[in-house]
């Protein structure tokens, strides 16, 4: 009998900004995280998402979206839009979502908000992309690069408080920005760099 095959040595490990170790948060980093969103549900669910990551961690989001998309009807604006006392209840009950009544409440006012916005002739999507930076930044060398606020960030945050959008600080407008591809803050050397840069020239757009 053959002696048997020795076991591969392990492949390099692919260089990434976050969620390495994570198979949930490595598809989100890879694929997601930095592509262009160009439509106002999705941008609605990306800042409710990190409303609600404030004072966490994105990981603990991003494992009960499914449970959050559910319990929200799809994040559709004009369903949340109608939610009432007893929606609230029901969501504070959810143990499947964060649980929260500044931030599920947040949730439906900017829904209202949104749909207000787009009564007027606005749009979210318009409101974001708005604050791209001009000239785009140079690509971080490392984490210290990458700033938690900008200009365009408080500025965005101003204007869609001034729309009534709450719990949307220059913070988490930031953090919304670098989600959805307004700005990409993916590392000089991270492979997913190239693709999201791609998508950003020739105005692609995705929404998961």
């Amino acid at each position: 009998m053959p002696p048997p095959t020795p076991p591969s040595p392990p492949g390099p490990e692919v260089f990434r900004c976050f969620g390495t170790g994570d198979p949930l948060y490595e598809a989100y980093h890879d694929t997601e995280w930095g592509h262009p969103v160009r439509d106002d549900r999705g941008l609605f669910e990306r800042i409710s998402l990190e409303a609600f990551q404030s004072g966490l961690s994105w990981i603990t989001v991003l494992r009960r979206r499914e449970t959050f998309r559910a319990a929200f009807d799809g994040f559709d604006p004009a369903v949340v839009a109608g939610y009432g006392a007893a929606d609230v209840e029901r969501l504070m009950a959810d143990p499947g979502i964060i649980r929260n009544r500044a931030k599920v409440e947040a949730t439906i006012a900017n829904a209202r908000a949104l749909l207000a916005l787009q009564a007027a002739g606005g749009s979210l999507t318009e409101l974001f992309w708005s604050a791209a930076p001009d000239p785009a930044p140079p690509a971080p060398e490392g984490p210290g690069d990458v700033p938690a606020t900008t200009p365009e960030s408080v500025a965005l945050a101003k204007a869609l408080k001034a729309h009534g959008f709450r719990f949307v600080g220059p913070t988490t407008a930031y953090a919304a920005l670098q989600a959805c591809g307004v700005v990409d803050d993916h590392l000089r050397e991270c492979p997913a760099r190239a693709a999201v840069e791609r998508a950003r020239a020739v105005g692609e757009g995705v929404h998961p």
